[in-house]
């Protein structure tokens, strides 16, 4: 190659100039200002075969895209697949991926059955946002309960839940058993507003013998804001290996057994009380009336 003459003649020298600036770390534009070269092909030339500093590279955009998208390759996916994914274009897919081998052909039957989990899942997610949305809108339609609200509400929660009178075995004392938190503290509340003091309220848990006795225990008595003074002896149920038993895992915590101590009274004014919301519910219904 012929290089310009002046001022650069001497060739050689200045790319060994040029060369170890650039091994410095300069920039092109650094490296012209220092040897006052400005003529663009010289300068190119004489620092031909040197890679710039890392500093000096613009960062790809696109280089976690890549990844990503040689990621899924591996994995099998589809061009199709990835483009859903990642959102980018097949022909960037393309040159990202076309090093790696290409995934087996599925068969045409399992395929189907794929598309339609797929579409399975989606529904299923619609459906339980659609199911939120609903739950979330009958929250909002009780705002604060007043203490008349409270307490029917606490007389049908203990009939339903609570332990009953019976001729043949006479109960006559609040004992409350249930395994939902949040009914716990509803009926806590409601005892409060009968002013039913904590002191006089035992617990005590039941549940089968092959859970987490002791974790149990710990949760209750956390909900509940109790001692261990007021925790009677955890009533464990037999383990029955041929029953299958859906209330298993870290979430089955068993019920909690609360008990109101001298109660009896207590107990007489809430059976009354139920009686009294069935005849005035009755005394509202319009095929009762004449």
């Amino acid at each position: 190659m012929t290089h310009a003459p002046g001022k650069y003649a001497d060739f050689e020298g200045l790319r060994e100039q040029a060369v170890a600036l650039r091994r410095a770390g300069y920039s092109l534009r650094q490296i012209r200002n220092e040897l006052k070269i400005y003529n663009n092909d010289i300068l190119n030339q004489l620092v031909k075969g040197e890679p710039p500093p890392a500093w000096t590279k613009r960062p790809n955009a696109k280089d976690d895209l890549r990844e990503k998208a040689r990621e899924l390759r591996l994995q099998g996916w589809t061009y199709d697949r990835i483009q859903m994914e990642l959102g980018c274009s097949k022909s960037s897919i393309s040159l990202w991926v076309r090093d790696l081998p290409k995934p087996e052909r599925r068969d045409p039957t399992e395929q189907a059955k794929l598309a339609a989990r797929k579409r399975w899942e989606h529904e299923l997610a619609v459906r339980d946002e659609e199911r939120q949305r609903t739950k979330a809108a009958a929250a909002s339609e009780i705002g604060t309960l007043t203490a008349r609200e409270l307490f029917l509400a606490g007389v049908a929660l203990y009939w339903a839940e609570g332990t009953k009178d019976k001729p043949y075995a006479r109960r006559e004392r609040v004992t409350f058993v249930n395994s939902d938190p949040d009914v716990i503290r509803l009926f806590l509340a409601w005892l409060a507003l009968l002013g039913v003091e904590r002191e006089r309220i035992r617990y005590h848990v039941m549940i089968h013998e092959s859970a987490d006795v002791e974790a149990a225990e710990s949760y209750w008595a956390d909900l509940v804001q109790a001692d261990g003074g007021t925790f009677g002896k955890t009533t464990l149920k037999r383990h029955n290996p041929k029953t299958v038993r859906k209330n298993t895992g870290n979430g089955y915590r068993g019920c909690l057994v609360l008990t109101v101590r001298q109660s009896s009274d207590l107990y007489r004014r809430i059976e009354g009380w139920w009686y009294g919301i069935v005849g005035a519910a009755s005394a509202a219904d319009p095929k009762n009336r004449t």
